[in-house]
């Protein structure tokens, strides 16, 4: 029980309010695609509009494409897609497609909507970042370099319309998945069927989860069939599977565990946010699980208000100035409904089920976002079903907010190794 708290210690990792409440205003592309219905083949693009770029010898655009999500049930996403100037190789460029942290659950939280979006990865909490919210792509310009095709989801409900099922791995993973079909299909790019994904954080989650997806993964009569996944690059990913050792029998077992489980995210404003962001999107993916089963009647409407409407580090300073040290208030003494609720955090996460081709994870050993022993157990698990899953600790003692930077120049060649085909021996542990 301990373990799965100290592992979802950020898994998920106020005003008045008054009847209803607006969405933030949406620029026009986005707004357009909100009034969309989620209809056609996974990976359709459904609109584009070309747009600067400040990559060299590259040209970009933004696109709304149909995934769906844990359920199956069909969602539209929005990304960029960035792509080398020129013609290309007779069999296709390679695809890499991001997998973006944590930037919030309100529409407007997607990072396509920045300035500047295909720029490098620039973050909110590091001294040289410039903007209110992490955007941008680790290696962009390198691999345009490497002749590939960029394509980064923002994920579901974070421009497309719908709401945003933060920390679902599982429907974060399918959008990822379905961006890579979406970049595959424009003739503009002169893609090909080679792919690899790579994500950080939430977006490191929802890769481990993509690779899991073998029948997702294989199915037919989407915008691009016979993608090839060649490797799968996991930047401090978070597993909240791989912590739980087994979902308890009954509400008592249950109700222990999710008393564990919030008072390991409530310590502080920032954890709290998450978790308010990681209940809200799970009830979306979930619909027949309530906020008040955990919330005070109060607390569900202010978790509405704030994940509709800002991202995560306004939503953080939204708390701080309406409750102060008070926030806890908004929690019930004792929730209820608490084993559907552990169901629906294992339904949503990352499956039991062998990688469908090799996967390295990079990890700082001061990470307090995402312990590693996360994804400490997930190699276990995955190795000890054949996979070949590789853990590679950074140099000196990085943060999860260091990892991006750090790991960025490593994985460049395993990541042209696998587009290559190169063989890999096994990075399992040995023994």
């Amino acid at each position: 029980m301990k373990l799965f708290a100290q592992g979802l210690v950020l898994a998920f990792s106020c005003f008045a309010f008054g009847g209803t409440f607006a969405a933030p205003p949406m620029a026009p592309f986005y707004e357009s695609v909100m009034q969309m219905a989620p209809a056609g083949k996974l990976g359709q693009i459904i609109k584009k509009e070309q747009i600067p770029t400040s990559l060299k010898g590259a040209q970009a655009w933004k696109i709304a494409y149909i995934s769906s999500d844990v359920r199956e049930r069909k969602t539209i996403a929005t990304a960029l897609v960035i792509a080398p100037v020129g013609p290309a190789p007779k069999e296709g460029r390679p695809i890499l497609a991001w997998a973006h942290g944590t930037t919030g659950s309100a529409q407007n939280c997607g990072p396509s909507q920045v300035i500047d979006p295909t720029r490098a990865l620039n973050q909110y909490f590091l001294m040289d970042g410039n903007s209110w919210t992490d955007f941008g792509i680790p290696n962009g310009q390198e691999f345009i370099n490497e002749g590939y095709v960029v394509v980064a989801t923002d994920y579901q409900g974070l421009g497309g319309g719908g709401k945003h099922q933060y920390a679902v791995a599982g429907t974060n993973g399918r959008d990822v998945i379905n961006s890579a079909r979406a970049a595959s299909s424009m003739t503009e790019v002169g893609a090909g069927k080679k792919s690899v994904l790579y994500g950080w954080s939430q977006g490191g989650g929802a890769t481990i989860a993509a690779a899991s997806l073998s029948d997702y993964l294989a199915q037919q009569g989407t915008a691009a069939d016979n993608l090839q996944f060649l490797g799968f690059v996991a930047l401090a990913p978070e597993d909240l599977s791989a912590v739980l050792p087994k979902v308890p029998a009954d509400e008592s077992g249950a109700a222990k565990l999710m008393k564990e489980f919030t008072e390991s995210n409530v310590s502080n404003v920032f954890l709290f946010t998450h978790f308010m962001m990681g209940l809200w999107g799970t009830q979306a993916a979930y619909p027949e699980l309530k906020l008040t089963d955990i919330l005070t009647e109060e607390g569900a409407k202010v978790a509405d208000q704030l994940s509709s409407n800002k991202c995560v580090h306004v939503m953080a300073d939204s708390f701080n100035y309406a409750y102060g040290d008070k926030y806890k208030s908004l929690l019930k003494p004792q929730a209820g409904n608490t084993l559907a609720w552990i169901k629906a955090f294992v339904d949503g996460s990352v499956k039991p089920v062998k990688p469908v081709a090799p996967v390295v994870i990079y990890w700082g050993t001061k990470d307090v976002t995402v312990p590693p022993i996360m994804h400490e157990l997930y190699q276990k698990q995955m190795c000890a079903i054949g996979a070949n899953v590789g853990r590679i600790q950074l140099p000196g003692e990085q943060t999860h907010f260091a990892t991006p930077g750090v790991s960025a120049p490593m994985y460049l060649q395993w990541v042209k190794d696998r587009i290559n085909e190169k063989p890999l021996e096994n990075a399992c542990p040995k023994g």
